[in-house]
């Protein structure tokens, strides 16, 4: 079996790997390491969860101390460019662990919170910068970075800045990058518009495929319950009570329900917090904080948070109501059973909902499983699973990520009433495929623009190194 040591890392990264306990790569570090390492520019497809942070941030933090340069003022060695705020502290933090034994300079840059600590903290100039597009280049366009000097550059989740609407921005950015640079391009899924961006960005690129892009996180157990509109709030509560569960990531389908289904928790005794697009970012990071130190049992979230964040040990997702389209279905459940873990996905569906659970069978080939054995079964629900009636109209106004509305609106249901006894239902079971699909925002629906940026940009880490086997 192929360890860190194997892959030609320097001692001081191999030293914080052993502090953390990391032996063995996940599959992307152990194909991408090396390649990386001898320069190559690598094209990687590979989800969230599968250690890519740790596979592009290892060798490039290698290479930047090899090389010995200096940035100069207002300049950078190394931009790694990601889609949001989140993901973009995530990386921040993941590069900092791994080289808290060698000397570097970095900076984190994101819409959303002021602009001078970041012009202060660029005007050095870093070895690496991690930054959102829509900053990036409000920065800039008034002359606050510069690019001369970078001699790695990475483009995360790129078929996430396309959904998003970034790909003019990044191309912006490239324009003013050097063209000896050496270049990594990671994305979950290969829609045409992605091809065409790897094919302006890489030279001669080493493609690194770990899983085939038809399918999505294994090991992830599957369930349904089909229940009344009015008996969610008290099946939830029950099911986070009965499982003995820790933590657990629950997606509403609006920023207005999180929050009411917050109060909802907090009022039946469980610690509760909401991650939305209508959260301040010093909000939401408190808010993971809180949630993976455990001071809060229950994270609510609306999709924003269905990709790129990274909670270790989550074992429990629940969709207090279904989303509106399948591929947020398959993020919203990625986030458990990640680095090799087992994980449980519950979904709470109702009459509105059953046309969406039909459109996430299809999708992802599978019928999901059926649990009656509670007290909130409503059996005229699931008798119509077969024959679902056309679903409800769809909401207007803003909305979570991917250009799926969050609005508040009819036809959305909004779980009460907690009363009653339930039976207890089982932990992780056994492995479950999916299949993984790019998203595509419908035509008329906007992203949450608080969340994902444009000119506003517009956690913790991920993509962590495999534990030892």
């Amino acid at each position: 079996m192929t360890k860190f040591t194997d892959l030609g890392l320097n001692e001081s990264l191999l030293k914080a790997l052993a502090e953390d306990g990391y032996e063995t790569p996940t599959p992307i570090q152990a194909k991408a390491i090396p390649l990386l390492l001898d320069g190559r520019d690598v094209l990687g497809i590979a989800q969230t969860g599968t250690g890519k942070t740790a596979a592009f941030a290892l060798p490039m933090l290698q290479r930047l101390m090899d090389s010995n340069r200096r940035a100069g003022p207002k300049g950078c060695r190394a931009l790694i460019l990601t889609p949001t705020r989140e993901l973009a502290v995530q990386i921040n933090d993941s590069i900092k662990s791994y080289g808290r034994h060698l000397r570097h300079r970095t900076a984190c840059i994101f819409g959303g919170v002021g602009m001078n600590p970041q012009i202060r903290a660029l005007s050095g100039g870093v070895d690496l910068l991690i930054a959102t597009p829509g900053r990036l280049i409000d920065l800039m366009n008034q002359g606050y970075v510069r690019f001369d000097k970078v001699e790695e550059f990475v483009l995360d989740e790129a078929d996430r800045m396309l959904d998003m609407g970034f790909v003019r921005d990044v191309r912006k950015v490239v324009d003013r990058l050097p063209g000896d640079r050496h270049t990594l391009l990671f994305s979950a899924t290969m829609p045409t518009g992605v091809r065409d961006l790897a094919d302006g960005l890489l030279r001669d690129p080493v493609k690194v495929e770990v899983t085939p892009q038809s399918t999505t996180a294994e090991r992830i157990e599957q369930r349904v319950l089909f229940v009344n509109r009015d008996d969610k709030r008290a099946a939830l509560t029950h099911i986070i009570d009965s499982h003995g569960i820790e933590r657990v990531l629950v997606f509403t389908r609006t920023k207005h329900g999180a929050d009411k289904l917050v109060r909802q928790l907090e009022q039946d005794g469980v610690g509760a917090a909401a991650i939305h697009g209508n959260k301040s970012q010093n909000a939401r990071q408190a808010a993971l904080k809180d949630f993976r130190k455990g001071k809060v049992k229950a994270l609510v979230a609306t999709d924003i948070a269905a990709r790129g964040i990274d909670i270790d040990g989550l074992t429990h997702v629940v969709n207090f109501e279904l989303p509106n389209e399948p591929e947020s279905y398959v993020h919203r459940i990625g986030r458990t059973a990640r680095a090799g873990a087992s994980g449980m996905a519950i979904s709470l569906c109702d009459t509105d909902e059953l046309f969406y659970l039909r459109d996430i069978e299809r999708a992802i080939r599978q019928t999901v499983e059926a649990h009656n054995d509670h007290d909130w079964h409503a059996p005229d629900v699931e008798a119509m699973r077969t024959r679902p009636p056309k679903p409800p109209k769809r909401q207007q106004g803003g909305g979570g990520r991917g250009g799926r509305p969050q609005g508040a609106g009819g036809g959305r249901p909004q779980g009460a009433n907690a009363n009653g006894n339930g039976k207890r239902f089982g932990g992780p079971g056994k492995p479950q495929g999916e299949q993984r699909t790019d998203h595509r925002p419908n035509r008329g629906e906007h992203a949450d623009r608080k969340h994902t940026g444009n000119r506003a940009d517009r956690g913790r880490r991920f993509g962590k190194p495999g534990r030892a086997a």
